[in-house]
């Protein structure tokens, strides 16, 4: 058993990297603990991750900090505590050393409602957008709706914001702006962890199906067929 077991997992490994050489795709996620994970339970990076290469499609994910999930750490700029503005006034030294093809952007807690936030954070949006593109011209923004939270009344603003999300993203016109719809379906009571905020491992895998499915329109036809094994032990 031992012998067929290494057998096939030489078999495996080979088949994927003769596909890889096609080609390849950088991926940063950005934003905050949505994207970081908390507790050492990851985030949708994670499942996307998976799904992605479960389907065929060759990408790297780069990014100067880790989303980690037990030993896997998957490199993003996700930053648990740190709200847009802060991310607006950092994404241009971090997408420099970090020049991806493809940005997955969802970022909109750490507010308060009582500070009105909508405006500022929209205002912050528009200037993470406008420095990505300036340093590369064609990479491919995704910008998701912002996943709704229980914890009320501080993020009783995420509905207004998603509004101004979808606006904002529509009002380019550019097929490298583009719009992820994961809120619209996402239920905060199924899929949020206790606190009301932050995805559960469902919550996860949603989140991820969603960025997939939108990664899909972008990434084009799979470059590899990946080679499913079981062992049985």
């Amino acid at each position: 058993f031992q012998m067929k077991k290494t057998i096939q997992t030489i078999l495996f490994l080979c088949i994927l990297s003769i596909g890889c050489q096609a080609r390849n795709f950088t991926i940063l996620g950005l934003g905050d603990s949505i994207t970081e994970g908390i507790d050492g339970q990851g985030s949708y990076l994670s499942p996307l991750k998976r799904m992605l290469f479960e389907e065929g499609y060759d990408v790297e994910f780069i990014g100067p900090r880790m989303s980690r999930s037990g030993d896997e750490a998957i490199p993003c700029y996700g930053w648990c505590g740190k709200d847009v503005e802060f991310i607006e006034s950092t994404v241009e030294d971090v997408y420099r050393e970090y020049p991806a093809d493809i940005v997955l952007f969802h970022s909109g807690h750490n507010h308060d409602a009582a500070t009105k936030p909508v405006k500022g954070i929209i205002k912050a949006y528009k200037s993470v957008i406008r420095k990505i593109r300036k340093i590369n011209p064609n990479a491919v923004i995704l910008v998701a709706e912002v996943i709704p939270s229980g914890k009320l009344p501080k993020y009783s603003y995420i509905p207004e914001l998603n509004r101004e999300i979808v606006k904002l993203v529509k009002g380019y016109g550019d097929e490298g702006i583009r719009l992820v719809d994961i809120a619209g379906n996402y239920s905060w009571e199924r899929l949020n962890v206790a606190d009301k905020v932050h995805p559960n491992a469902e919550g996860r895998k949603w989140i991820a199906g969603c960025w997939n499915e939108a990664l899909k329109g972008v990434l084009g036809e799979p470059v590899f067929a990946p080679l499913k094994i079981t062992y049985f032990n």
